[in-house]
This record gives C-alpha cells, sequence and structure tokens, in this order.
C-alpha cells in the first residue's frame, strides 16, 4: 500500500523536473517540510528562501505549490515595496526571483522591520523608502512566528 507521502513526492517529482537546479533544493526542502514527519524540519533551517513575484490582475502576486499558494497576492502597502524594490529592473513584471530572510544575507537590497499584528497578518517597517506593508497569514509557511526583521533581495530570473 503507497503512503500519502509517496504519493505527493511523485506529484512534486514532476514539479521539480521542470526547475532549475538551485531551485530543485529550495523546494524540496519545502517539500520536506510539508511531509512532516515530527521532526524539525529541513525547510525551517533554510536561512534564505525564494519565490518568482510576478505582475497579475494589477498586482504582485506569487506561486509556490509546495506551499500550496497559488497567484497569492500582495496587499496592503506590499505591492509599492516590491514596485520600488524592482524600478531599475527590466520586464520584472513578467516575473523575477525575490530572496528574503529572517537574517541578513550579503547583497540583501532592503531591511523589513515588524511593526505589529493585525488580522492573522503582521505589519512590516522599510526605512528606505519610508513605507508600510501588511503580509498575509501566507507568511507562516515560510516561517513559523512572525520574524521580528525581514532582508529582501530581488534578481532578474536571467537565461
Amino acid at each position: 500500500m503507497e503512503s500519502e507521502f509517496s504519493v505527493d513526492f511523485r506529484t512534486k517529482s514532476r514539479y521539480l523536473c521542470k526547475c532549475k537546479a538551485a531551485d530543485r533544493i529550495v523546494v524540496l526542502m519545502l517539500f520536506v517540510r510539508r511531509a512532516g514527519r515530527g521532526l524539525e524540519s529541513v525547510a525551517t533551517k533554510n536561512q534564505i528562501r525564494v519565490i518568482k513575484p510576478y505582475w497579475h490582475h494589477g498586482t504582485w502576486v506569487f506561486d509556490d505549490p509546495i506551499a500550496d499558494l497559488v497567484q497569492e497576492p500582495f496587499v496592503s502597502g506590499v505591492p509599492e515595496m516590491i514596485d520600488d524594490l524592482v524600478a531599475d529592473m527590466p520586464d520584472a513584471r513578467q516575473g523575477f526571483r525575490m530572496l528574503f530572510s529572517a537574517a541578513p544575507f550579503p547583497g540583501y537590497q532592503r531591511k523589513l522591520v515588524w511593526v505589529r499584528e493585525e488580522m492573522g497578518g503582521n505589519w512590516y517597517r522599510a526605512d528606505q523608502p519610508p513605507n508600510e506593508g501588511w503580509l498575509c497569514p501566507a507568511l507562516f509557511r515560510y516561517f513559523e512566528t512572525a520574524p521580528p526583521e525581514l532582508f529582501v533581495k530581488a534578481e532578474p530570473l536571467g537565461p
């Protein structure tokens, strides 16, 4: 008899075959977290996470099949933060790589500081330029608790 783990792994394996090698590692680690074996997840030990936002129906969204998110929108101030982050990136609306972490990493572009919890999500403040944005509860697909700081970098997808 097949376990739910093996059936789900075959589904995720088809997705992994379509990913670039560097992305496969992140996808596989997130899959391990989702498979949950009662052990501390490998994904929660990752220092840097990656998503690929793109423009859809007037706002920034992202897909993460491992976290069961499809066209998850950024709202309430975060689209403006992203606009600023990718202002000099040609074709960013077609998609770009966003790296984020609860700890500083080389080359990060913005530091976001936790402000408050509201409606299950969390508000973060950026100093340059000064603004605030609300991250919905999807944040908890990547962190067990809302980090006091988030560090972010945007990169073109490249060839």
